[in-house]
């Protein structure tokens, strides 16, 4: 049913168009472009206002014949990372790769594109569906900022998926672990490193001796942490007076996650006493666990679609978090589907046109499901 030239000329037209977190302006005007085009109602919400970025949100909707069937929703985001401007994309065997100076941008364009070619399909093959929605978010590449400023009234679906996740379509993702981010300040004593250095105390010791108390890495199954950056001293000749450290810890299950954090503070807290100076330390919330189960009905319609492709579903957790936790924290069951993807976050990003077909192949599906 996919249009195969027709999605990809969408995806290199798109790749071309820059776009970065809080500047996705044009990708977004181009978006709306298509959908009023397409027949759907678009509007643009205010978190691009709320978060110093030039555009909002982008909701569209596009009514069904059915009713009493489940509404569902569809979900990419419109930024990527850097080195993200002047994408210039090829084929080769099948394959669409970047120049090999910049990503690809499949993450997130191959979503948007599946999207939008599942909507030409229904329209053209007359499939009855229910009533869909299709969501573009901004700024998920720096902290999931657009999603975390969506106003969940605006969304009526009863189950969303976000076409954002690794591995080859069939991949289904329904468990995200939340994180909770440290951040925490050691004030030691500053002295002389040469004149006498025994007046001091210095920051990065005490972070260091707190360091070397603690469990880090792969906790568990569920759980992980780590300390992300360690900034302090002025010079060589000083013994340094500060030190801050970013950590994280995230986990599946909300208690090992509390536990590790306190885990963690409590070492900054006892290394801080044993040499006598103070640590000030913040925690906070980054985003909710994701948590459904086979049994939920938007992982249920991700089965049962993937099967109808002929495809065997491959249900995964993820270590990474993403929109989808966001919308499941404000009540919206969320679901992260594979979308063929590889190597994203890097210049060596690519996408097999065979995926990027299936992955559209992939929406019709879970939209014929919805309307069982």
């Amino acid at each position: 049913m996919v249009n195969q030239e027709r999605i990809v000329q969408e995806f290199l037209e798109l790749v071309h168009i820059d776009s970065a977190p809080g500047r996705e302006r044009q990708l977004a005007d181009a978006l709306k472009q298509k959908l009023v085009a397409l027949g759907l109602e678009v509007l643009e919400d205010n978190a691009g206002a709320a978060i110093g970025g030039d555009t909002g949100n982008i909701i569209a909707r596009l009514p069904g014949q059915l009713k009493h069937v489940p509404t569902v929703a569809f979900a990419a985001h419109m930024d990527r990372v850097t080195p993200g401007l002047g994408i210039k994309p090829h084929i080769k065997d099948g394959v669409i790769y970047s120049d090999g100076t910049t990503i690809l941008a499949a993450d997130d364009v191959a979503g948007i594109v599946q999207m939008l070619e599942a909507v030409r399909i229904l329209a053209e093959q007359h499939i009855p569906h229910g009533d869909i929605e299709l969501l573009f978010t901004i700024s998920e590449e720096a902290g999931l900022q657009g999603a975390k400023n969506l106003d969940r009234s605006l969304l009526k679906a009863d189950a969303a998926y976000f076409l954002d996740g690794g591995g080859n379509v069939g991949t289904i993702i329904p468990q995200a672990p939340a994180q909770k981010k440290i951040t925490v300040n050691v004030n030691g004593v500053p002295a002389h490193a040469g004149i006498e250095p025994e007046k001091g105390i210095s920051a990065i010791v005490v972070a260091a001796d707190a360091i070397t108390h603690m469990k880090l890495g792969r906790i568990d199954e569920e759980t992980t942490c780590n300390i992300g950056t360690i900034k302090g001293g002025q010079a060589t000749n000083i013994v340094p007076a500060q030190v801050t450290l970013q950590c994280e810890v995230r986990s599946r299950n909300e208690a090992k996650l509390d536990a590790q954090v306190n885990h963690m503070v409590s070492e900054f807290q006892a290394a801080a006493q044993r040499f006598g100076v103070t640590v000030d330390i913040k925690v906070e919330e980054s985003y909710p666990a994701m948590n459904l189960s086979e049994n939920d009905l938007a992982v249920q319609m991700a089965i049962e679609a993937t099967k109808s492709l002929g495809l065997t579903p491959v249900i995964v957790p993820t270590g990474g978090g993403s929109d989808a936790n966001i919308l499941v924290g404000k009540g919206l069951p969320s679901v992260i589907l594979g979308i063929g993807m590889e190597k994203v976050h890097s210049t060596e990003e690519f996408i097999p046109i065979q995926q990027l077909v299936a992955g559209a192949q992939l929406v019709v599906a879970i939209v014929q499901q919805a309307a069982k």
